[in-house]
C-alpha cells in the first residue's frame, strides 16, 4: 500500500509546494513512545535540535485521528516513532503492534514517519517522572526523539 507521503514510497519522490515550504521553513519533529495503553508525545523546537515532552494520549480507537490532528496543529514536518526492538534486534511483546501502528500512521499523515531506537528510554525517563509516578510516557518520547535528533545533526 502506498503512503500518502511520497518520501515513504520507494517509487515516488514528488514533493508538493506546501510540503516543500514546511521543509524549508522549519523542521519541527514529533516523537512518539508507543505503548499498548498510552502513547507519549514529544515535540522538538522549530530548529529540530531539542526535544520537549508534551503529553500522553490514551491508546484507543481515536488515537490515529488524534495524532493526525496534532501533526496538523503543531505543523510537524517529521514524525519519529520508537522502534520497540532490543539492542540485538529481537522483538518484544509490543513490537508487532508498534510496527503496525507506525505503518498505519505512515499511511494516514502527509509527513515522513521515521523509526528510532527506544531501548531503555522508559528506564531513562523514569528518572524524570513526576512525584508518585514510576513512568512518564511523554518523557520517554522526548528521549527517543532527542536520540534521533542527535543522530541527524
Amino acid at each position: 500500500m502506498l503512503s500518502k507521503h511520497p518520501e515513504n514510497n520507494a517509487k515516488s519522490r514528488i514533493t508538493t509546494p506546501m510540503r516543500l515550504f514546511a521543509i524549508l521553513a522549519f523542521m519541527k519533529h514529533l516523537g512518539i513512545d508507543y505503548g499498548t495503553k498510552r502513547v507519549g508525545l514529544a515535540v522538538s523546537d522549530p530548529d529540530g535540535a531539542l526535544a520537549f515532552p508534551r503529553e500522553t494520549f490514551p491508546n484507543d480507537a481515536s488515537l490515529l485521528e488524534r495524532l493526525a490532528a496534532y501533526v496538523e496543529k503543531e505543523k510537524i514536518a517529521v514524525i519519529v516513532v520508537g522502534d520497540a526492538r532490543s539492542f540485538g534486534g529481537a522483538e518484544n511483546p509490543v513490537t508487532k503492534e508498534a510496527d503496525s501502528f507506525a505503518d498505519a500512521l505512515t499511511n494516514l499523515v502527509d509527513v515522513p514517519v521515521k523509526r528510532a531506537m527506544e531501548v531503555f528510554s522508559s528506564v531513562e525517563a523514569s528518572r524524570y517522572a513526576p512525584a508518585g509516578k514510576t513512568h512518564d510516557d511523554a518523557a520517554a518520547a522526548a528521549i527517543i526523539l532527542q536520540r534521533y535528533l542527535d543522530g541527524v545533526q
